[in-house]
C-alpha cells in the first residue's frame, strides 16, 4: 500500500461567490494508496461529504472548487488531474475509475425500474459493445458477489430490504471494477448487525478485487475496526491523520480524543463516555486561530490567535499547537 492511486493536494471548496461565500474545505491534502481503506471521520458539518463531491466534481450549486488538484493514477498510463478533465473525459472517469456509494444510498435506486435494468444501464452506458446476455451475466455475477441471489434480478427496490438495497448499490458501484470506491456514510440507516455484515463483505470484496476505499462516516468506532488509516476533519480541515490502530491507541489531537471518548471501548474495562461539549463551528463565522479551541479542554495561548499547520510526526500528522509544544 505504498503506491498512491488518488492524491488530493491543497483542495479548497466554497459555497457561493464573493464576500458572502462560505469556505467549506480549506487546503485539504490527502493521499489514498492502492488497495487501502482510508477512513474520513468528523461530526456533521465538518466537510466530509463536500470533500467527496469536490474530488469527483459532483458538487451541487452553489459549490465551487476554488483551488487545488486531485491527481488520479490509473493502473496503466500517466497520472492526471481530475479537476482538469473535460465533460466527456469526466463521464468516462466516473464509475469506470471512481465510483460513489452515496449517503442515503438505500433511496438512490429508481423505484419504477427493476434491479436488473439499473445494473445493466451502467454497463450499457460505459461498455456499449457488450452484448445483452453478457450484461445480464455480469449483473448476476455482481449480485452474487454482494450476497444477493440471482433470482432477485427482476425485483423492484421496494421488494428488497434496506440491507439488500444497500448491497445492490455497492454491486452497482463495483460493476465496472473501478480502482477507487468512495462510500459516503453508506450504513447510517441500517441496524448495527447489518452494518457489520455489509462492511465485512466490503472488506472481503476489496481483498478479492483490489480496489481502494475512502470510507466517510461520523462513527469513528467503525473506522477503527475496518480502516487502514484514518483522517479526522474539523471545520473543513484535516486535523489529524494516522494509522487506525495508532489513532485508537494514542491519538494526538484533542478533537480526535473527544471523538474516541464518545463511544464505548471495544475491549477492556468499562469507561465513562466523555463526548465533546459545545457544537461544531459555523462556517460563516469561524473562530480565529485553531477552529477547535472554543471547545478544546487543553487550549492555551496560541490556540486562539494562530492557525496550526498539519505537521508530520513519524507515521502520523496533526494540526495542534499542543503537539508542537
Amino acid at each position: 500500500m505504498t503506491e498512491p492511486v488518488l492524491e488530493i493536494k491543497n483542495l479548497n471548496v466554497d459555497y457561493g461567490l464573493g464576500d458572502q461565500s462560505v469556505h467549506a474545505i480549506r487546503d485539504v491534502s490527502l493521499t489514498l494508496h492502492r488497495g487501502e481503506v482510508l477512513g474520513l471521520a468528523g461530526e456533521s458539518g465538518s466537510g466530509k461529504s463536500t470533500l467527496a463531491y469536490g474530488m469527483t466534481r459532483l458538487l451541487p450549486p452553489p459549490g465551487v472548487i476554488t483551488g487545488g488538484q486531485v491527481i488520479y493514477t490509473p493502473e496503466s498510463g500517466d497520472p492526471y488531474d481530475v479537476l482538469q478533465l473535460t465533460d466527456r473525459q469526466l463521464r468516462g472517469f466516473r464509475w469506470s475509475e471512481t465510483a460513489i456509494v452515496f449517503q442515503g444510498a438505500m433511496n438512490s435506486l429508481n423505484p419504477v425500474h427493476k434491479i436488473s435494468t439499473q445494473l445493466t444501464d451502467v454497463l450499457r452506458a460505459h461498455e456499449p459493445k457488450m452484448s445483452e446476455s453478457s450484461r445480464n451475466a455480469r449483473a448476476r455475477e455482481m449480485l452474487k458477489l454482494v450476497g444477493i441471489a440471482a433470482d432477485r434480478m427482476d425485483a423492484y427496490p421496494h421488494q428488497l430490504s434496506g440491507g439488500m438495497r444497500q448491497r445492490v448499490m455497492i454491486g452497482m458501484a463495483l460493476i465496472l471494477q473501478p480502482q477507487v470506491v468512495i462510500m459516503d456514510e453508506p450504513t447510517t440507516a441500517l441496524d448495527v448487525v447489518m452494518q457489520r455484515q455489509i462492511l465485512g463483505q466490503l472488506i472481503e470484496l476489496r481483498e478479492r478485487l483490489g480496489f481502494s476505499v475512502i470510507f466517510i462516516t461520523h462513527d469513528l468506532s467503525l473506522l477503527v475496526e475496518f480502516s487502514n488509516r484514518i483522517a479526522i476533519m474539523y471545520g473543513g480541515r484535516i486535523v489529524e491523520e494516522a494509522p487506525a490502530s495508532a489513532l485508537y491507541r494514542d491519538s494526538l489531537h484533542p478533537y480526535s480524543q473527544g471523538l474516541l471518548g464518545s463511544f464505548p471501548a471495544l475491549r477492556g474495562p468499562r469507561r465513562e463516555l466523555t463526548g465533546i461539549p459545545g457544537s461544531p463551528p459555523d462556517l460563516k463565522g469561524m473562530p480565529s486561530g485553531c477552529s477547535f479551541h472554543p471547545r478544546c479542554p487543553k487550549a492555551f495561548d496560541p490556540c486562539a490567535t494562530e492557525i496550526p499547520v498539519l505537521t508530520a510526526h513519524g507515521d502520523r500528522s496533526a494540526a495542534c499547537w499542543l503537539v508542537e509544544r
